[in-house]
């Protein structure tokens, strides 16, 4: 009796750490797509917001309107910040890129305009709000052309909106593919004790009471499996991060935290739910049927 009991418990023992490693393998990959889903986002967001628009002034505008013209952009709601460059500062940075002094071919005069250079925020970073924000720069007095790069806008928010939906409909897919294969792992666990689902249904307990040990082992086992499976994500952005420190302009903690999150609850609301659903299929068949399957 001793013997068997001791096989039994070995028995689930191994039974729920096969569940616990499936499972938190499961949701190690769910949680790879929900951080790359979440990275994506902040990818796109830094790339809108470094794209740049510059603002040429006359030359008949002054240092003073200058200032005033910079508060003024200041205050509009689309831009996110600005660097003013003057004439001069224009020069140095033209002797630079180009390795000679223009002003050599001009008689002395500086053939460079004073400029703003913009960033505007993500939401605006788009042909058509950008084409609204240069109508409106333009009808500033002494202020000349604004410049930005149509083209590389509209590829950046196709690639990007192309990018987001792949990834949404992949983390839909494996959502799915998850449940099932935690599904069947649950479901087998709860197989080899069909028997005494059955017995004690014939006993008179209720369906619940059958049920709560069931759903409190799933509940635990997937607890353990969503923090093993939080642990192994971290330890790979940590390798990650070692290697390439610039992913912290994508993964940042708050897209730890919401990815975490979410594995702690996939974890725990599917293995409850399936351990839920497989005892409710047991306790619906009769003692026939369960030599069938």
């Amino acid at each position: 009796m001793k013997r068997n009991k001791q096989k039994r418990r070995t028995r689930r023992g191994l039974q729920a750490l096969t569940l616990c490693i499936s499972t938190a393998m499961v949701l190690v990959l769910l949680g790879m797509v929900v951080l790359s889903v979440l990275s994506a986002r902040n990818v796109s967001t830094y790339f809108r917001e470094n794209l740049e628009v510059t603002v040429t002034l006359e030359d008949d505008m002054s240092p003073n309107e200058a200032q005033q013209f910079c508060k003024r952009l200041e205050k509009m709601p689309s831009v996110k910040s600005l660097v003013y460059v003057s004439k001069e500062q224009a020069l140095k940075e033209g002797i630079r890129m180009l390795g000679v002094d223009p002003t050599e071919f001009t008689e002395g005069e500086n053939p460079f305009t004073s400029m703003v250079r913009l960033t505007m925020r993500a939401e605006y970073a788009n042909n058509d709000s950008l084409a609204a924000v240069a109508s409106r720069l333009k009808a500033y007095p002494k202020v000349g052309e604004v410049h930005y790069q149509k083209k590389l806008i509209d590829a950046l928010n196709r690639h990007l909106a192309k990018l987001s939906a792949f990834l949404l409909i992949l983390a839909l897919l494996l959502t799915c593919v998850s449940f099932t294969l935690i599904n069947n792992t649950v479901r087998l666990g709860i197989y080899a004790r069909r028997f005494s689902i059955h017995t004690m249904k014939l006993v008179g307990a209720s369906w619940s009471f059958i049920r709560k040990p069931f759903v409190k082992q799933a509940l635990t086992v997937g607890i353990v499996a969503a923090v093993l499976a939080c642990v192994i994500l971290a330890a790979l952005v940590y390798a990650w991060y070692v290697r390439q420190p610039g992913i912290t302009v994508a993964i940042t903690w708050s897209v730890m935290a919401i990815t975490f999150a979410v594995m702690f609850f996939c974890g725990i609301a599917i293995t409850t739910v399936c351990a839920h659903i497989s005892v409710n299929e047991f306790l619906r068949m009769k003692a026939g049927e369960l030599y069938k399957i």
